[in-house]
């Protein structure tokens, strides 16, 4: 069988990738992404090899349209060319396009119903829906697929994402280094369904007021935001200025601040202290929220008051309850597979 994986985004790559190793031993697999540095650079990190058609189209609607419509057009060719039996992405509108137009079978997975935009496009014209078990069926059917057509598999998506090998050479932090390390994730900005505020700035800067002895590492999305961070803090604090394995910079942390996203989730399932600024409300945030496996605060100063209560404690029930939940999920590969069978 010919499999066609398009991979969009970094959480993407790193939720594919032990799929896509495990498919390759049997069936022939062709991997595209699109020009995006945050996924190229993470695809040489894990040694993925993908073929890059198209590019991100950045945060203008106009720039959005007219790059999903030139990848379309260039995808078009070279998947008619490869001739796959099934398509396999992450709600990719241009996946979706393409192969609705070649008659090729498409299965999606997604733990996303807060991105309408992509939603819209792609579910109505895909023939299974792979989704975490914790998401009613409704969220996805009122996009226009029959509740038949999804299927739910359990897990949350950022456990397999969580539990991916990290090479041996990885530096661990020295014993010596009593500094404790604040860990920020900074919002999306450039999707669809970003509300294009910036309240991570804020909470940064109540973490200075508060942990200016502690070390502070701030994670941007885009040189954009990296430019801008480093204009407001200076040396201040510590901006990653290009793409990591987030797994590497996690097990070194003793807090972690996220938006709510899959890092978010993944910082949690991995026993770390977790906070959620909440940019993006979503259904796995707040059932790790309801799980006490993440903590929820948007004001600036009960973050800094959280924090502070974190590295005071051995945060033993964190990581208890962490690994409780991971040793409870299921493998989606064997759900994707029994699903590709079926159509």
């Amino acid at each position: 069988m010919k499999v066609w994986f398009d991979v969009l985004t970094p959480k993407q790559l790193l939720f594919f990738e032990p799929m896509i190793k495990r498919i390759k031993k049997n069936h022939t697999v062709l991997c595209t992404s699109r020009d995006y540095q945050q996924v190229t650079q993470l695809a040489k990190i894990r040694d993925l090899k993908l073929k890059i058609i198209g590019k991100h189209g950045g945060t203008k609607r106009h720039d959005k349209l007219n790059a999903s419509l030139h990848r379309s057009k260039s995808l078009s060719l070279r998947i008619k060319q490869f001739s796959p039996d099934i398509t396999v992405s992450f709600c990719s509108p241009e996946a979706a396009r393409v192969s609705y137009g070649l008659g090729i079978s498409h299965i999606c997975f997604s733990d996303s119903p807060h991105a309408t935009a992509v939603m819209r496009l792609v579910v109505p014209l895909v023939q299974k829906l792979l989704i975490p078990w914790i998401i009613p069926k409704k969220e996805f059917t009122k996009f226009g697929i029959d509740s038949k057509d999804i299927v739910s598999y359990r897990a949350i998506d950022a456990a397999i994402i969580a539990k991916r090998k990290i090479s041996k050479n990885n530096k661990t932090r020295s014993k010596k280094n009593v500094r404790k390390i604040i860990l920020v994730r900074v919002e999306e900005e450039y999707a669809s369904y970003s509300t294009k505020r910036r309240p991570a700035i804020p909470i940064i800067k109540e973490i200075l007021k508060n942990f200016s002895n502690e070390e502070i590492v701030v994670m941007g999305r885009y040189s954009s935001q990296v430019k801008h961070l480093e204009q407001v803090f200076g040396k201040k604090i510590r901006v990653l200025n290009k793409v990591v394995d987030s797994k590497k910079l996690l097990e070194n942390t003793d807090v972690f601040i996220g938006s709510g996203g899959t890092m978010t989730a993944e910082s949690a399932l991995l026993g770390i202290p977790t906070i959620s600024y909440n940019a993006v409300p979503n259904i796995i945030e707040a059932y790790l929220v309801k799980k006490k496996l993440v903590i929820r605060k948007t004001n600036p100063k009960q973050i800094a008051n959280s924090i502070e209560k974190i590295l005071r404690s051995s945060n033993l029930g964190i990581k208890k309850r962490s690994k409780k939940m991971m040793n409870s999920m299921e493998d989606p590969y064997l759900t994707l597979v029994k699903t590709m069978k079926s159509v």
